[in-house]
């Protein structure tokens, strides 16, 4: 099927014909005024009782956790910001995030105040509220309708339907169940609240963490910018502002824990380490001390010192012990050699005394005898007495020495094994230094540990009081004092659109779809080769369907007074005086071909022709129809089939206005049309009427349902070819142009029936058909 030619009208030079589109759409104006007046009515209603949805909005810079306090250099100046927003947008949006939003505004509640049209959400009651049930038992959602009655509250489980009637506006200590408590606000009038309806919604936090999680929504400000803008669109401004603000709050305390977690585990290790050190330091300490103790250590510096002190004076001690062993071994020696005139050697070093005292008085008691010995005899009693002394003194003498050597031996063995003693103790030094420096230098390195880790707790705790925040509010949540939907002038631009839209849409699938053919154009779009010589009106009066009153001044009657005289044009010159043969065809029957061959030759009768109509159509015979005729009477087959029947005996005079015009009607229906049509005898017919009329008309068959027409074409001078409005496929033309073409129709010309049929194509008729006689011009 060719559609190709349904959507627009296009001129003779094949451009679109505008004007015409236009009158085609405008035929149809009350379309457009009723659809206009139902969606503007629309948009109005729409506007009326639409929510109001309000945009918010807020802006934040994310900082920087790696920026710290130095000076701004040339580097810092012009370094690129390390801040990856797509990753910060993403937490902003994150469901953890607005998990928690949710449970610090408690969005798992919601309010709405139902109206007698439409619904809208509040950020809370109008009187006090208290919620019960905790959010995280909250599985399914639950809804119940406040009523707020004359005499108290009205409360429906809309889930259950069940109804709960509270008196005094309480439902403090009430015995039903509810997942919340209400009483009533003495701040707010009694009279504001009575007769209004609230839905109250509890929904699973997951449910409404998702749900805000879809509706903000975040986008960066420009491609070098930190700044992030937060948007949410809602009903209730306050709730959206709150929604906003604390997002933002949590994103910030969020992200501030996120750097704080830092400094709470590094003070939890050294805690920890705190704890774990001290008790290495007590033992290292006490391990310490028990050592010392063990070895009677103060100081090890002082006490090698100490102890080689010691050594030196016990050496020397036992020094002096040898030297004065030596001198009384000396002084032994001189007093078993000496004469007894020798004198004893006085202090030579002998340390003690009373030795040194006896020596003393043992050479006085030697000088003395010596001086007696010298003045007297041996017998003399005084020098016996001298000697006897002498001898006293020196067994004295003897016995004092050997006792004080033996006490100097026995000092000089003790003196011997402290220096032993002091010797070991002094050896073992070294060694006892090196242990201790071992516990001293776990000690040191132990305490320089818990200092590094006081200074790193002390460090830790600075950095958790002064952590920076992780974002700077540039703007706190702002709403717009107009709302963002429904935007009345795009409402009513869209309403007026659709308006205009909606019928040209169903017009332009209605002609887009339309196959049938309408006016002359549709006809010469297809085949501009074959002329179209008449347009007939649709009449719609029945008394205006047969042109049988010569002097009519209908549309009818002219548009059948054209197409009689643009026959004349078509047909061919002849200087014989023979009539002319007109042949009315179609391509399917129901076009108008016997309704036009009646009208055409009742027309060419009215101008004093002589007119023969024959009803060539043996099938389908119709002219009957329209002269009150029987449909078997005698006729066009009776004459083909009876050699011996005379055509002139068919004739009928069916039109008493028009005493030149003649019928002859099908008559009985033949088997076998085709085969009466070329025996010859319809020939010998037209040659014979031409003879007699000046205009034969013959409705014939048509030609896609038989061949009848095509048996009998070559005899006639014009073929008038049928097509009628609103009824005729635009494809079934291109069969009569192909029977044109192939020479198997001669000389045809179209005539378009019912015009005006669809008013879409703007034919009418009835503006030129009143210019007549007796008018002015």
């Amino acid at each position: 099927m060719d559609n190709s030619f349904n959507n627009f009208s296009l001129n003779e030079e094949g451009s679109i014909d505008i004007k015409q589109e236009v009158r085609r759409y405008l035929r149809y104006w009350p379309w457009f005024v009723l659809t206009l007046a139902v969606t503007l009515i629309s948009a109005y209603m729409y506007l009326r009782y639409a929510p109001r949805i309000f945009e918010t909005y807020s802006k934040v810079k994310i900082l920087d956790e790696s920026d710290g306090l130095e000076l701004p250099t040339s580097a810092f100046i012009f370094k690129r910001s390390n801040i990856n927003l797509e990753n910060e947008i993403e937490i902003l949006t994150s469901y953890l995030i607005m998990n928690r939003v949710v449970r610090e505004l408690n969005l798992c509640t919601s309010f709405y105040e139902e109206g007698t049209i439409q619904t809208s959400q509040i950020e809370a009651l109008p009187f006090s509220f208290k919620q019960i049930i905790k959010p995280d038992s909250i599985t399914e959602t639950v809804s119940y309708k406040l009523k707020v009655r004359d005499k108290g509250f009205e409360i429906t489980n809309l889930n259950t339907e069940k109804v709960f009637s509270f008196a005094e506006y309480s439902t403090v200590d009430s015995e039903f169940n509810l997942p919340f408590e209400l009483s009533f606000n003495s701040k707010v009038l009694e009279s504001d609240i009575i007769g209004k309806t609230y839905i109250i919604n509890f929904s699973p936090i997951k449910n409404v963490a998702l749900s805000l999680k879809s509706k903000i929504a975040v986008e960066a400000i420009g491609e070098q910018s930190d700044l992030l803008k937060l948007i949410v669109k809602g009903e209730s401004k306050e709730l959206s502002e709150k929604i906003l603000n604390t997002l933002m709050d949590v994103f910030d305390r969020d992200g501030i824990y996120d750097r704080q977690l830092i400094s709470k585990r590094t003070l939890d290790f050294i805690d920890d380490r705190f704890v774990f050190l001290a008790q290495e330091l007590d033992s290292i300490e006490v391990d310490r001390q028990n050592f010392k103790q063990r070895n009677n250590i103060v100081d090890i510096t002082a006490d090698a010192g100490l102890g080689l002190e010691q050594r030196a004076q016990s050496d020397e001690e036992l020094f002096q012990i040898e030297h004065q062993l030596t001198l009384s071994k000396l002084l032994v020696n001189s007093l078993k050699n000496n004469s007894e005139s020798d004198l004893l050697p006085s202090n030579i070093g002998i340390a003690n005394s009373s030795i040194n005292v006896l020596i003393a008085d043992y050479n006085s008691a030697v000088i003395n005898r010596d001086k007696y010995l010298s003045s007297g005899g041996v017998n003399n009693p005084l020098v016996k007495k001298a000697v006897d002394q002498v001898e006293s003194l020196k067994a004295n003498l003897n016995r004092s020495i050997e006792t004080y050597s033996n006490q100097l031996e026995v000092s000089r063995q003790q003196l011997s094994l402290r220096n032993s003693r002091f010797s070991g103790t002094v050896a073992q030094i070294p060694e006892k230094e090196k242990l201790l420096r071992a516990i001293d230098r776990q000690q040191k390195i132990k305490e320089s540990l818990y200092l590094l880790l006081l200074q790193k707790r002390e460090e830790a705790a600075i950095n958790l009081a002064i952590t920076e925040p992780s974002i700077k509010v540039v703007e706190y949540a702002l709403s717009g004092a107009k709302p963002i939907s429904p935007k009345s002038n795009i409402v009513y631009a869209g309403a007026f659109l659709a308006g205009l839209l909606i019928p040209f849409g169903i017009l332009y699938l209605m002609f887009m779809l339309d196959t049938k053919l309408h006016s002359k154009e549709d006809v010469t779009k297809i085949n501009s080769k074959i002329p179209v010589i008449g347009e007939i009106p649709d009449v719609k009066n029945a008394t205006e369907i047969i042109f049988d009153d010569p002097n009519a001044r209908t549309a009818l009657a002219e548009s059948f007074r054209i197409l009689s005289s643009n026959v004349d044009y078509i047909l061919p010159i002849k200087d014989d005086g023979k009539g002319k043969v007109i042949y009315c065809t179609s391509t399917i029957k129901g076009e108008g071909k016997t309704y036009v061959s009646v009208n055409l030759s009742l027309a060419l009768s009215s101008i004093n022709k002589k007119v023969l109509l024959i009803g060539a159509d043996l099938r389908n015979p119709q002219i009957h129809t329209h002269i009150h005729e029987e449909k078997h009477k005698p006729g066009l087959s009776n004459y083909l089939h009876d050699t011996n029947y005379d055509w002139r005996d068919a004739l009928i005079n069916g039109f008493d206005k028009h005493p030149n015009h003649h019928i002859i009607l099908s008559g009985v229906i033949p088997p076998n049309p085709a085969h009466l049509l070329t025996n010859g005898r319809f020939k010998k017919l037209i040659e014979e009427a031409k003879e007699e009329y000046d205009y034969i008309i013959v409705d014939t068959a048509p030609t896609i349902l038989v061949t009848d027409t095509m048996l009998i074409s070559q005899l006639a001078d014009a073929t008038i070819y049928l097509a009628r409005a609103n009824y005729t496929e635009k494809n079934l033309l291109k069969f009569s142009k192909d029977l044109t073409e192939t020479g198997k129709l001669k000389n045809v010309a179209y005539v378009i029936n019912s015009v005006g049929a669809s008013r879409s194509y703007g034919y009418s008729y009835n503006y030129g058909y009143n210019y007549g006689y007796g008018t002015k011009d």
